[in-house]
């Protein structure tokens, strides 16, 4: 019979290989970092184009909240256009896809682009836009991916799941 150690560290179990076909917290990582890094490319030369640079640095890097809201705006729009394609032919952002991962609803199919656009992303996108509060909820929404089932904040608001391809 073993003792307990109430000084010694705690001890958790982490079921990652119970759910079968869920893509690895590292595929779903890298697929985000290549989709923010694509956004990036676009928005900053719209950024800088409209005018956003310049008013930030006018303003002592504080933007006013209308132009804030405007550009928050233009950004999801932005997303929308760039991921539309993959999204709607399979459930993929284009960084899903090159990593070969995929969202599908919680019986496997793949849910329609209005839904993934309205339901899982623009929810995240408008709360993380508030200041403050928006950092704390994106940064719980992300660490929820700790669960067993592997689901985010936002996986779990449009009722998705992230799946391996095949």
């Amino acid at each position: 019979m073993e003792q307990h150690n109430p000084y010694g560290s705690p001890e958790a179990a982490v079921a990652d290989l119970a759910h079968g076909n869920l893509a690895g917290r590292g595929e779903r990582l890298g697929a985000a970092i290549i989709d923010t890094i694509i956004l990036l490319v676009v928005m900053v030369p719209l950024m800088l184009v409209g005018g956003y640079w310049q008013m930030a640095m006018a303003a002592g890097g504080e933007v006013p909240f209308g132009a804030a809201l405007l550009w928050a705006a233009i950004g999801f729009a932005v997303f929308a256009a760039v991921q539309w394609y993959p999204l709607d032919a399979g459930g993929q952002t284009w960084g899903k896809r090159l990593l070969g991962i995929r969202i599908v609803d919680m019986t496997g199919a793949k849910p329609p682009v209005g839904r993934l656009l309205l339901v899982r992303y623009l929810p995240v996108h408008a709360v993380g836009n508030v200041p403050v509060v928006g950092m704390v909820l994106g940064l719980v929404n992300v660490l929820l991916i700790f669960r067993g089932d592997r689901r985010c904040g936002h996986d779990l608001v449009a009722g998705t799941q992230v799946v391996r391809n095949g």
